[in-house]
C-alpha cells in the first residue's frame, strides 16, 4: 500500500520538511509531515467511539484530503468532494455503510469519464481553517464540533467550481440507493 510520501512522488510533487504546509499554509514546524500526523492523531475532544459522532471524523478526512489532493489519487477529490456535497447539500447523515456504496458508484462512473479530472483550488487558497486551527483552537468537544464542521464547509465552498459534476454524482448515487434515501 501507498503512503502519502509514494502518492505525491508518483504526482511529482515533492514536500517539503520544514516550515508551514506547502498545501493549505497550517503554521506547521514539520511542513505537510506535520499536517498529516495531526490529522492522524485526530482531535481528542470528541469521543469517536460514539455513533453520533462519526460525522465529524467524515468531515475531518474530506477537509484533509480536499486541502492536499496532492498526496492522493486524482479520483479521491471525487468521492470526498462528493461526500461533502450529500452532506451539506442533501443533508444525508453518513455512515461508515455509505462509503463503500458511493466508491461503487464512482467506480462505475469513472468508466464512461476516465478524463475527468476535479482541478484543486490553488494551493494555499482551499481554506483557511487548517489541522492546527483545529488542534490549538479546539477548547471542548462541542467548540471542536463546531470548528471541524466549519473547515469542512469552508474547504467545500473552496471547491465551488466543481459542484455541477458533484451534483452530477450525488443525484446518480441517491437514485442508485433510493431505498436508502428516499426522495425529499
Amino acid at each position: 500500500m501507498q503512503n502519502y510520501i509514494d502518492v505525491a512522488k508518483k504526482n511529482g510533487v515533492a514536500l517539503l520538511d520544514s516550515g508551514q504546509c506547502q498545501f493549505c499554509g497550517a503554521n506547521t514546524k514539520r511542513g505537510i509531515h506535520e499536517c498529516v500526523e495531526i490529522f492522524n492523531l485526530g482531535f481528542q475532544e470528541i469521543d469517536f467511539s460514539n455513533r453520533a459522532n462519526h460525522i465529524y471524523r467524515f468531515l475531518i478526512v474530506d477537509a484533509h484530503t480536499l486541502q492536499h489532493p496532492e498526496i492522493h489519487g486524482r479520483w479521491n477529490n471525487h468521492f470526498h468532494l462528493s461526500r461533502l456535497h450529500l452532506i451539506f447539500k442533501y443533508d444525508i447523515k453518513w455512515t461508515y455503510a455509505h462509503s463503500p456504496k458511493l466508491s461503487d458508484y464512482l467506480n462505475e462512473y469513472k468508466v464512461h469519464k476516465h478524463n475527468e479530472y476535479l482541478n484543486p483550488p490553488e494551493i494555499l487558497k482551499r481554506g483557511n481553517i487548517t489541522t492546527i486551527d483545529i488542534k490549538e483552537k479546539s477548547t471542548n468537544e462541542f467548540n471542536c464540533k463546531d470548528l471541524i464542521k466549519k473547515w469542512a464547509l469552508e474547504v467545500y465552498e473552496k471547491w465551488s467550481t466543481h459542484q455541477d459534476i458533484v451534483d452530477d454524482i450525488a443525484k446518480g448515487f441517491l437514485k442508485r440507493n433510493k431505498a436508502f434515501y428516499p426522495p425529499n
